[in-house]
């Protein structure tokens, strides 16, 4: 994904149309003079979808289109005819957008499959024509009822990548390398902290051509529930991994310390993450021999855990193994 092109965040303005008004038209015809009410509906205002399509990534076709106007419904017409309803608006989205207010961060809807429908705004309902109001004393109305004003408000429309399997680790953890081995990903690799500035996802292939998706998000560091690094822009990209691997390297002054770290700042920032399936792996074991591989075993996080390289395409098959385990809740 190009960092200029992959865009998770977006504010819109939305109006949905104006019902439209009533009639007050009066029968008059050749032979019949006095014939009554029969002034016809307005239609209904133009509603505002979202709607599911799995061939989008990014919300970027909605960062230079920030209102959105659906239609307003037409006044009704003699004969009782009903005005025609106003053109409704459908926006296509990423599977895993969610829809917020921006003032009370209420959530609005959700998209979660291709080609899933959810209403964001009803247009209003059309005014009711002169004939309804008719009654035996008050045989001639001459007034109909207005249409039903539409909503408008601004929204904000949030992309929280859907993979199964979401990489955790500070910086420089080697989580991007472990992405472009396994996948055919082509994220950013270099030697400094935030080299990944977006999240990138890649297909994982696994035996007898079954696959999953493993998504890379930048780095967490101390804080980042707070906002920190770049921490509150990414981590809600976390919460729709069912399987967490968490990475660190085989020369962190700390392990144990360095997970809880890591472990801590999503529970601050979501406590439901902790109810997510839990994978270390330890990267960079390619500067490490035997004898201090088992030395690190005494000190380990209790859960799953297993040493990888990357670079050296050491452990990989099991971490493979080990992953679609865990996303089929079996023992590998």
């Amino acid at each position: 994904m190009s960092s200029s092109n992959f865009v998770d965040y977006v504010k819109i303005f939305c109006r949905s149309g104006n019902g439209g008004p009533g009639s007050t038209h009066l029968r008059r015809e050749k032979f019949v003079p006095k014939g009554g009410p029969d002034g016809g509906d307005g239609g209904r205002g133009g509603h505002i979808y979202l709607k599911g399509n799995d061939q989008m990534w990014t919300l970027l076709h909605l960062k230079y289109q920030r209102h959105i106007f659906a239609g307003n419904g037409e006044g009704g017409s003699r004969s009782r005819s009903t005005g025609a309803d106003g053109k409704d608006v459908t926006i296509e989205v990423p599977i895993g957008t969610v829809a917020k207010d921006p003032d009370t961060g209420e959530h609005l809807c959700e998209i979660t499959e291709h080609n899933q429908v959810a209403t964001l705004m009803k247009g209003g309902r059309g005014g009711l024509g002169n004939w309804h109001f008719k009654s035996p004393t008050l045989q001639t109305p001459r007034f109909a009822q207005p249409g039903e004003k539409g909503e408008e408000r601004w929204i904000i429309l949030e992309l929280k990548i859907l993979a199964d399997v979401g990489l955790v680790g500070l910086p420089n953890a080697g989580k991007s390398t472990l992405l472009s081995t396994i996948t055919a990903a082509k994220p950013k690799i270099a030697d400094y902290p935030f080299t990944t500035l977006v999240p990138n996802i890649g297909i994982v292939p696994y035996r007898d051509n079954r696959s999953f998706v493993m998504a890379d998000i930048p780095g967490i560091i101390e804080g980042a529930h707070q906002g920190k690094g770049l921490g509150l822009r990414f981590l809600r990209h976390i919460e729709r991994n069912p399987v967490l691997l968490f990475m660190i390297p085989s020369d962190s002054p700390g392990i144990k310390d360095e997970y809880n770290t890591l472990l801590n700042e999503l529970m601050q920032y979501n406590p439901e993450l902790m109810d997510k399936r839990r994978i270390l792996a330890i990267t960079k074991c390619d500067l490490i021999d035997n004898e201090l591989t088992k030395e690190m075993e005494k000190d380990m996080p209790n859960i799953p855990h297993l040493f990888i390289s990357s670079v050296a395409n050491k452990g990989l098959d099991k971490l493979k193994d080990l992953l679609w385990a865990e996303i089929n809740h079996f023992e590998p």
